[in-house]
């Protein structure tokens, strides 16, 4: 009579089931933690940088002549010009210049208000001066006293009045920047990339680079600031604070990611293609440039975006070449003195006025939504043109 087989599993394999259940239940909570410090980030950058994108505006008359081209209340009533930005007075001459045809008219328009009345109607400030109150209170009875797009946060450069700042010169340098990352950080890059990967020994001296490239993109971002300032600025000579400086010193920190990204696509071609191309003739050279890097391309681009969106996020290497100053136009050409998007939210996040508070939660979000809109096009062009072999 043969024994009979138990299927009760064992006292040890029920131990082991039990581990694997915990590991599966501390990989879930991990997973939940992660998404719920996500969603608190979110929700909180959301919940204080909602209002700035729209701003409290007030219905006035406005009197065009040549008082009123002065920073003087001739230009609208007694009661509105307490609550009006200054920044609207300020840009009386531009506007009487680009038309002039509003001189000697009264045109009825919706001004920006001032900040502390813009934070007091939002709720983020409780007291209001009595002179400023009494009569905002009066104009909201008459119905001149709304909300509308704030306009200028996105076509106003930085300003100390919190009411006229916007992102316009922080656009304008991160993508002078931008340019100059890409025009230097691909070519190189990739270059680097196909000539270790498909035309370099493999002797000690590659090796070495290879390592020290490997090295390069683990170091932290401030030293490459320090060798942008030691070499760009005190050595060539390249203005200080320009996107020309920045675009410099990024690449610098964008190459080994790139290098990198694109030795990963060159290696994920099959060794068949390159291998068939020269079965029939073709040269080293002709199987790289007519087979090999067309089917790597998609890896390539997805890590040479990867890149630049990282460049576009960092900071500390521009703090140390000067593009944190107070850029209130835009830039005109590479050399101009700039900032770009994370050097103007810091900026901001270090003034004292409530309403830059606001303004810093919207550059954030302005900023992450930059980014994810190119990490979403690096993973929408993989899985577009990616070819699984």
């Amino acid at each position: 009579m043969t024994d009979r087989i138990s299927l009760t599993p064992s006292r040890h394999l029920k131990k082991r089931y039990r581990a694997e259940k915990r590991f599966k239940a501390y990989c879930v909570g991990a997973l939940v933690l992660a998404m719920a410090f996500l969603v608190l980030f979110f929700t909180d950058m959301i919940r204080q940088g909602y209002s700035a994108f729209y701003e409290t505006q007030i219905r006035a008359e406005v009197t065009y002549n040549e008082d009123t081209l002065e920073f003087t209340m001739d230009s609208v009533s007694e009661e509105v010009f307490p609550l009006v930005s200054r920044a609207f007075f300020r840009s009386i001459p531009r506007q009487v210049e680009n038309n002039p045809e509003l001189m000697g008219t009264t045109q009825t328009q919706w001004l920006t208000a001032k900040a502390d009345v813009d934070q007091y109607r939002k709720g983020h400030s409780e007291s209001l001066d009595p002179e400023m109150k009494a009569p905002l209170e009066q104009l909201q009875a008459d119905g001149d006293v709304g909300y509308g797009f704030n306009k200028g946060l996105f076509f106003s450069g930085d300003s100390k009045i919190p009411s006229n700042a916007g992102l316009w010169s922080a656009f304008v340098g991160t993508f002078y920047l931008m340019l100059v990352v890409l025009a230097i950080s691909f070519p190189i890059g990739v270059a680097t990339a196909i000539y270790l990967e498909e035309f370099a020994p493999d002797n000690r001296f590659t090796q070495a680079v290879e390592i020290n490239i490997n090295n390069l993109a683990a170091v932290p971002s401030i030293l490459f600031g320090l060798l942008g300032l030691a070499i760009f600025i005190n050595f060539f000579g390249v203005p200080r604070s320009s996107a020309l400086a920045g675009g410099l010193t990024l690449s610098l920190m964008t190459l080994p990611v790139i290098i990198i990204s694109t030795r990963a696509a060159l290696k994920a071609v099959p060794d068949n293609i390159r291998q068939g191309a020269q079965a029939v003739g073709a040269s080293r050279w002709q199987t790289v440039r007519d087979h090999v890097l067309p089917l790597a391309l998609p890896g390539i681009l997805t890590g040479t975006i990867i890149g630049i969106a990282q460049a576009i996020g960092e900071t500390a290497p521009l703090l140390l070449i000067g593009m944190i100053a107070y850029i209130p136009d835009a830039p005109g050409s590479l050399t101009d003195a700039a900032t770009v998007l994370p050097a103007q939210i810091f900026t901001w996040a270090g003034m004292p006025e409530r309403s830059y508070v606001s303004l810093t939660a919207a550059g954030i979000l302005v900023l992450l939504s930059l980014l994810i809109v190119l990490n979403a096009t690096a993973v929408i062009l993989r899985n577009r043109f990616e070819r699984r072999w």
